[in-house]
């Protein structure tokens, strides 16, 4: 009998459900898929969700996301971590303690706080001890500019002041933070990856007009994800994430999915799942 010598690189999100399939658990799992990595699951919450909107959110009780969370990690094990709706402080507070006593590695953090359409989508209270509990576990934030702003408590108007808003959040406690500055005008997108050392990274690039961005942060930090799961450094594993989000992007724009904003096309060009040594 053979004896097995080699594993998957494995990705674990804790995210909610989006049942229309272009964001949460349903575009990590495409994105880990995609990239050639061995995606897992523990849902925080189901959304009753399509490319229009959402029309109704059902919270996962947090001993059942515990209970999902010492499933899967005790039985296959975790080598990167996408964190996504976290709509509930006793939600954030299961988290904090399965990063802390499974000793968690590469955690991305998506803060999802604000919706497209620019209303808040977890109270004042959650957004606080998600800060004070998981800034300083995870690796790397990666909030869009409406959660910057809510984050730091001002607007952030333009590229120059990039800068300033990742300081004022690495001085919330977070290790690595990347703002993306999709949202700001113009057609050219800079994103700033700032780490708690002092060293940054601005990617630049040209805007890809498209209806269908739906679950584009999502893609993002779950690509991040991977490229650390693989053994990538943070600033590649971020510039490789932003190639496939862009690649991804551009292979949708023709597609019409819904009637709304539709999602990326997440398998544009698949990546044969990657076996490490055991």
């Amino acid at each position: 009998m053979t004896h097995p010598t080699q594993r998957y690189a494995r990705v674990l999100t804790i995210a909610g459900s989006d049942s229309g399939g272009g964001a949460g658990i349903q575009a990590d799992l495409k994105t880990f898929a995609a990239l050639g990595c061995y995606g897992m699951s523990a849902i925080t919450a189901l959304t009753a969700q399509n490319t229009c909107g959402v029309s109704g959110i059902h919270g996962v009780p947090p001993a059942f996301l515990k209970a999902q969370l010492q499933a899967v990690i005790e039985d296959i094990g975790v080598d990167a971590v996408k964190l996504g709706m976290l709509h509930a402080p006793e939600v954030v507070e299961v988290v904090a303690w399965a990063i802390d006593h499974y000793r968690l590695p590469n955690v991305v953090l998506d803060p999802v706080m604000v919706a497209t359409s620019g209303d808040r989508l977890i109270a004042a209270e959650t957004v606080d001890r998600l800060v004070a509990e998981l800034f300083p576990r995870a690796a790397l934030v990666t909030p869009n500019l409406d959660e910057a702003a809510l984050l730091v408590g001002h607007a952030i108007p333009d590229a120059d002041a990039l800068d300033g808003a990742a300081a004022e959040l690495l001085a919330r406690g977070a290790r690595g933070v990347l703002l993306k500055g999709g949202h700001l005008p113009g057609e050219e997108v800079v994103d700033l990856l700032a780490l708690a050392g002092g060293e940054r990274h601005r990617f630049a690039a040209s805007r890809i007009q498209s209806r269908n961005l739906h679950g584009t942060g999502c893609t993002l930090s779950s690509a991040i994800a991977c490229g650390l799961a693989l053994g990538r450094p943070l600033p590649e594993a971020v510039a490789q994430a932003r190639g496939y989000v862009r690649g991804a992007m551009q292979a949708g724009v023709t597609v019409k999915v819904g009637e709304g904003h539709g999602p990326l096309n997440h398998g544009f060009a698949p990546v044969a799942t990657v076996k490490l040594p055991l």
